[in-house]
């Protein structure tokens, strides 16, 4: 499980860096970064309520170039939203609970430390099919 996690963490981060460094040179040459702004703790007073749990960003699209990390927790049997698509591309990330993943027609059921990648103008989606909370990670950077 853990090469499986390290494959995909590595994956992502080499098919992202070249084509965000010119981004980052130009974004972090107009902020400054401190240890203060860089480190993002959760806190329940900054979520963000859903209809069917809540959401926390540690870093939304005004930190840096669009890029975001959030934390998206939902109740069991249930789902924030349907399937849907959108010019971007993201990564979940389950830390917690048992999701099934939807892509295009298809689905697939996992557990804690699992990814799932959805691309560009693709149908995906997401849900809690278990008895507890899902606690998952999104990754996704919005488009300008």
């Amino acid at each position: 499980m853990k090469n499986i996690l390290i494959t995909s963490i590595f994956i992502f981060s080499a098919c992202t860096i070249l084509s965000a460094q010119k981004r980052v040179e130009t974004a972090t040459s107009q902020k400054q970064f401190t240890i203060e702004n860089c480190v993002s703790r959760f806190s329940w007073e900054d979520t963000v309520k859903t209809k069917v749990g809540y959401q926390f960003w540690f870093a939304d699209k005004e930190f840096l170039d669009g890029r975001t990390l959030k934390m998206s927790v939902v109740a069991p049997h249930s789902a924030t939203h349907p399937p849907h698509k959108h010019l971007e591309d993201e990564f979940f990330f389950v830390l917690e609970g048992t999701a099934e993943f939807y892509l295009d027609g298809k689905t697939k059921v996992a557990g804690p430390y699992a990814s799932f990648y959805c691309p560009p103008n693709t149908e995906h989606g997401i849900k809690n099919v278990g008895d507890t909370e899902l606690k998952y990670l999104v990754i996704k950077t919005y488009l300008k």
